[in-house]
């Protein structure tokens, strides 16, 4: 689809912020619940405003019965999702997960084309647009993940396979799909060393240009852009400053409850 005109630029949109914890393969369902239930209380009890910035979690699939249950009950302001999904709805597919199964736990999020699936389990940008496809299909935000490793960056420079890998996740996809998008450079992801914000925002503002030229200018300013990447307490308010980057992908440090915590209201110890 092509870039249409609209009067409200991306630049002057207000995206909700999201903070987005990947658990990886991480924590078992009763870790799960009592995880779930601190951060919520921990949250609760600092006054954070839940409408202001987001706060999601993604904890390993035989977790999620669990986190729903306990979410539901309690009814927790907190959003939930799956790391994965599969590209196909039922059949003969062994240990895949159908987005259908994911819609009945309530999920709001998928993650797709995470880096490890790229690498561990060699993830084709088709696979990615197909997994996309079946998320949007059952009325599941997929949180398309893209980014370069230091090969990457130092053979293509900055911006280009990110770029690449959104344009093909998006084939297919239409203006009234909702998205979030995670960028990801591989080579920040667990190496304590992060992108700078400037580095982000670099690449965010690539992507969203990717977004305006597929879904148009609308979709674009109300997308939300990702940082992922070592993301910590003491960084995260610095990428939170560029005006292409809406929030964070965090891996380890989602695992620490203080340490997300504080990266989730970042707003208030190191100011917005």
């Amino acid at each position: 689809m092509a870039a249409v005109a609209s009067s409200t630029p991306a630049s002057t949109v207000r995206r909700t912020p999201l903070i987005a914890g990947n658990w990886k393969m991480n924590l078992d369902h009763l870790q799960a619940i009592a995880f779930v239930q601190k951060l919520a209380w921990s949250l609760k009890d600092a006054g954070h405003d839940f409408t202001g910035v987001e706060v999601a979690v993604f904890p390993p699939f035989t977790d999620l019965r669990s986190v729903q249950t306990l979410v539901a009950a309690d009814k927790l302001p907190l959003a939930f999702g799956a790391q994965d999904v599969s590209e196909h709805d039922s059949g003969a597919y062994t240990g895949e997960i159908s987005g259908a199964f994911l819609a009945q736990l309530e999920c709001r999020y998928v993650i797709i084309g995470h880096s490890e699936r790229r690498t561990l389990h060699a993830e084709s940008n088709e696979q990615v647009s197909a997994k996309v496809q079946a998320a949007l299909k059952h009325n599941l935000t997929p949180v398309i993940c893209v980014g370069e490793t230091a090969e990457d960056l130092e053979t293509h420079g900055p911006s280009a396979v990110p770029v690449s890998q959104l344009r093909a996740a998006l084939d297919g996809v239409t203006s009234a799909a909702d998205i979030v998008v995670a960028y990801e450079p591989v080579w920040a992801i667990g190496s304590g060393q992060a992108a700078t914000p400037d580095q982000a925002e670099q690449v965010a503002a690539q992507l969203r240009a990717v977004l305006v030229e597929v879904l148009g200018e609308d979709v674009a300013a109300k997308t939300r852009i990702l940082y992922g990447g070592s993301v910590k307490a003491a960084n995260i308010a610095g990428f939170m400053r560029e005006p292409n980057v809406d929030g964070a992908l965090v891996g380890g440090a989602s695992l620490d409850l203080t340490e997300f915590a504080s990266i989730v209201r970042y707003q208030k110890h190191v100011g917005s």
